[in-house]
């Protein structure tokens, strides 16, 4: 694929994964924003395109290095991975990290005001995004596992692109959330009074926030995109055969 200041992000990391880690260097968001071109990115982060495009070129030639080719599954398979994979983590994690957030905030508040919005905004998210998953589970998966296996449904959201819409937004708000998370903790960088708690705490929120990166990029650049071409040719077969 030949890159140039008109390239798509997502589209790109969609194609070959190694590029999220040259945006994510730069600090441009190819998940929740990936529908830009780099040069619209680039001038956002007063960046220079040419050098990012080199980067990208750099990186996406190196032969030494695999990366899953998610372009290539099949949608229901998708839908399956990101369900048991990252939905799961996330579930897993929120368990996990809730209570060492509690007892940071509560240990090193005073001194670390900063710990106290971090903690609010993490429960936010954990709210949100449990809420999230279930619609997804519940509604937007099994409707594209069924037309995968082209059975004839009718969509109680009218078009799929309904329900993606809606979760799109709220990706939108997740990613919003967790970068003003990366911007109280310096990007997880803890403190030198920190205790080891504190240290782990960190530690988890950077993990939590790369593996939601990829879960979101999952989606937004490559799982959305596929059920509504799928919608669309679907519509297209049904229209010849009622002609």
């Amino acid at each position: 694929m030949k890159i140039t200041e008109q390239t798509i992000v997502g589209e790109l990391v969609a194609k070959d994964y190694r590029a999220a880690s040259v945006f994510k260097k730069q600090g441009i968001d190819f998940c929740c924003a990936g529908n830009r071109t780099i040069a619209e990115a680039c001038e956002k982060k007063d960046i220079n395109p040419v050098v990012v495009i080199e980067t990208l070129e750099e990186v996406t030639k190196q032969t030494n290095q695999t990366t899953t080719d998610y372009q290539t599954w099949p949608i229901d398979l998708l839908a399956d991975y990101i369900e048991k994979k990252h939905h799961r983590y996330v579930q897993e994690k929120i368990i996990e990290i809730v209570p060492f957030l509690n007892k940071v905030a509560k240990v090193h508040g005073e001194r670390h005001p900063e710990l106290l919005e971090v903690l609010q905004l993490f429960r936010g998210c954990a709210e949100e995004l449990t809420s999230h998953m279930q619609k997804e589970e519940q509604i937007l998966f099994p409707f594209v596992r069924k037309m995968a296996v082209g059975e004839a449904v009718q969509a109680p959201f009218g078009t799929v692109q309904n329900p993606i819409n809606m979760m799109m937004h709220e990706h939108t708000n997740e990613g919003e959330r967790f970068r003003r998370i990366a911007e109280l903790t310096k990007n997880y960088t803890p403190p030198e009074d920190a205790c080891n708690t504190y240290r782990v705490t960190f530690a988890l929120l950077k993990e939590f926030e790369e593996d939601l990166h990829l879960h979101i990029h999952l989606e937004n650049n490559i799982m959305f995109p596929k059920a509504i071409a799928m919608e669309v040719k679907s519509s297209g077969r049904n229209h010849i055969a009622m002609v």
